[in-house]
This record gives C-alpha cells, structure tokens and sequence, in this order.
C-alpha cells in the first residue's frame, strides 16, 4: 500500500496522470494557487449576500433630539397636565365617549333559545310556527272529520293527541297545465278558506241537508212528531 501527498493527488483529480507527472512544482504550485482563487468567492457576491442580510433584519428606530419620545404629563408649575389625545386613538374615543348597553347573559340567552324555537329549523326548511287564527282552527277541524265529507273516501284514523301543530304553513295548490280542463277551479268556485270551499259544494250538493233531515227521522219514528208529519202528508193528498 502506497500514501500520496495532498499536494500531487490533489493535481492528479484534476489531470490525466500521464500529465501529472511531466509537471514540475512550479507548475503544480502554480495551478494550486489557480484552484484556490477560483475557489473563493468574488467580492461582489460578499456584498450581495451582506445587503440582504441587512434588509432582512427588523429596522431599529434611531433616538435624537427630533424623534425622542414626548411625556403624557407635562408639568407648568403647580399643575400637571395629561395629553388625552394621545391617551386613545380615535375609534377608543368614539366608543368610550357613547353610551354602552349592557346586557344580562341570561337574557341573551334566553333570546337566542325563543328565535331558534321561532321556526323549526333547517331540515324542517324553517317552517314558521302555527299563528293560530279562527280560519285556521276551522280547516284543521274539518282535516280531522275529513272521513265525514266524502263517505266513498277512507282515512287513515288520527290518533294526535294535539290538535294544533305546533309548526305549520298554509299553502295554495296550483294546477298543472295538463289538469286545465279535468280538475282546475274556476275563480268563482275558489275560496279563501277550507270551510269555505266545503259549504259552496255542500250548497251544490245538498248532501248534509239530507243526511239531517234522515237522522232527525230516524230519531222521530213512532213519536208525536212523526205521526203528525204524517197526518201532514196524508193532509195533502186528501
């Protein structure tokens, strides 16, 4: 095992070894000296890479006699006197100088739990809560007796135990273009209310008028009343 110098194996990295060895040491000296200068860096570099160092550190305001720091209080003799003006910024000012509300947190509270039961929420698509008016209780009256109106019709028995829901919203049903003819109400046959629209059938119809007057004879048969609409009937034939 042989060792080499640095010098030598430092020239053999960076020529032919045929050549190395025709070098004297001037020449080697001198091609040292090449690599080394070419190794350093240049001074504008130096100075490139300073300036951005610099610009990079946070700026550091300088004292003097023009920008020193004034006192808040300034003293004429006896009396003391506060610069208020450099006490607060302006938006600090507007807000101490108005008046402020205070509010009790447990009546904020209880302000954000009455608007969120206002409607019942996001998946019920915020369906507003039930303004009980007389129009309405009539409507939700008759959905309840509906099986009464159409007895050729069979529900579903409602067995709710609240008659008023607690969210609701009355709506109007349109008509498709296809139904114009078949199954469309004429604005004369349109009414404002359920009940309304059931009266002006009933009125067409006279089927509760029957049905009365069939219930209250049933309820007459072999009583007084009875036999004098008889005797009434019979009274017109004669």
């Amino acid at each position: 095992m042989t060792t080499q110098s640095a010098g030598p194996m430092a020239v053999g990295s960076l020529l032919p070894a045929s050549d190395a060895d025709d070098l004297s040491a001037e020449q080697i000296t001198q091609l040292l000296k090449d690599a080394e200068q070419r190794l350093r860096p240049s001074t504008a570099a130096v100075a490139t890479a300073g300036k951005s160092i610099l610009a990079s550190l946070p700026k550091i305001p300088t004292l003097g006699p023009n920008n020193a720091p004034q006192p808040y209080v300034t003293s004429n003799g006896e009396m003391a006197r506060v610069d208020s003006s450099r006490l607060l910024n302006n938006d600090q000012r507007k807000k101490s100088e108005g008046l402020r509300k205070v509010e009790d947190p447990a009546q904020v509270k209880a302000k954000l739990q009455e608007k969120k039961k206002a409607d019942a929420g996001g998946a019920w698509f915020n369906m507003p809560k039930t303004n009980v008016t007389p129009e309405l209780k009539q409507d939700l009256q008759l959905l309840q007796m509906r099986s009464v109106l159409d007895p050729k019709r069979h529900y579903k028995k409602d067995s709710s135990r609240n008659k008023v829901p607690e969210f609701s919203q009355v709506g109007t049903i349109i008509e498709g273009p296809t139904e114009f003819y078949s199954s469309r109400l004429s604005n004369k046959e349109r009414k404002q209310t359920l009940a309304g629209e059931i009266l002006a059938g009933e009125q067409e119809s006279g089927r509760f008028k029957r049905k009365y007057n069939d219930i209250q004879d049933s309820k007459t048969s072999g009583k007084k009343a009875y036999y004098k609409a008889l005797k009434a009937k019979r009274s017109k034939r004669g």
